[in-house]
């Protein structure tokens, strides 16, 4: 932590040298300094070359899987969230032939209704904690509502990266939020949201995924959805481009999640792709990929089965 130095001027300074360059060094293992043109560049030759060979059924039903069926409005309710749960059970005898989504994400007050009232094997109960969306509040609020999510059911958190923190170089701080919130999660997943469009460059981006992974997110996520600039192609190509670096220096696999903006089948399909090409095949099952959005769900229904579903 940081240390007090009194000078000679009867001034207190405030070291953060020691802890400063811990991150600092960190950070000097990877190529942090990222061009956003050649991402730019990178992402368009992606997308031209080699999205049309992922336009298939097949490809479509293993984004149905990695969907997380997410509700986060003011207007959410014990009764609502309740009806939503439900639809997730109906789903799998609705459509035997199909994967179910991968979770269903709420806020945490309705962490015991989800947990209790959800009847297919395999779909995670995932709670935004931490005070999502803006992550503005002391660290013993942010731990308990953490802690009560898990303590009411939830079995993955998604929290989100103190951007504030970050922007304004106060890295220690930033890591030791991530990791007494990962500690309050205990042996549950924990995402966390950088919030990509606020980060603004791709280098920013590269840092804030190294950070992240290193002060222990068990999956990086792009966005909350509730900023003007959710998740892009090319943020999901820094931040992949990030976790994979992190596989090849640590051994440690972690998942990734965009989130925010995606409004289309094409848009799910070039996030797939983007994964495969980076992080290769490993990455590909529902485990380590998972798309945060709702609206996604009918529309990929409707391309699977062939008729205007609107069952979500």
């Amino acid at each position: 932590m940081s240390e007090h130095h009194h000078c000679a001027c009867g001034h207190e300074h405030h070291e953060h040298n020691t802890e400063t360059n811990k991150y600092e060094a960190v950070l000097a293992q990877y190529a942090t300094q990222m061009d956003d043109a050649e991402v730019q560049a990178s992402v368009k030759k992606i997308i031209a070359e080699k999205v049309h060979e992922n336009d298939t059924a097949e490809v479509k039903r293993f984004l149905f899987g990695s969907i997380e069926l997410t509700s986060l409005n003011t207007t959410d309710s014990d009764a609502s969230i309740l009806a939503f749960t439900q639809k997730v059970n109906q789903f799998d005898s609705a459509y035997p032939h199909l994967p179910h989504v991968a979770a269903v994400c709420t806020y945490p007050c309705f962490a015991e209704v989800v947990s209790d009232m959800l009847e297919v094997d395999g779909v995670e109960v995932t709670c935004v904690a931490g005070s999502f969306p803006s992550s503005q509040a002391v660290i013993e609020v942010k731990v308990a509502e953490t802690a009560l999510a898990v303590r009411d059911g939830a079995t993955e958190i998604d929290i989100v990266m103190p951007v504030g923190k970050f922007l304004s170089g106060n890295y220690e701080e930033l890591c030791d939020d991530i990791s007494e919130l990962k500690q309050a999660c205990g042996s549950r997943p924990m995402k966390v949201i950088l919030e990509t469009g606020c980060l603004k460059t791709a280098t920013h981006i590269k840092k804030a995924s190294l950070l992240s992974m290193y002060a222990g997110a068990d999956y990086i996520k792009t966005s909350t959805g509730k900023e003007k600039v959710s998740a892009t192609p090319e943020a999901a190509y820094v931040m992949c481009q990030a976790i994979k670096e992190y596989h090849e220096k640590t051994g440690i696999q972690i998942g990734f999640k965009p989130a925010g903006g995606i409004n289309t089948v094409m848009d799910a399909i070039i996030y797939y792709t983007i994964v495969k090409e980076v992080l290769g095949q490993e990455w590909l099952t529902n485990k380590w990929f998972r798309l945060g959005t709702s609206r996604l769900a009918n529309m990929l229904l409707s391309e699977l089965t062939g008729e205007d579903v609107k069952f979500f």
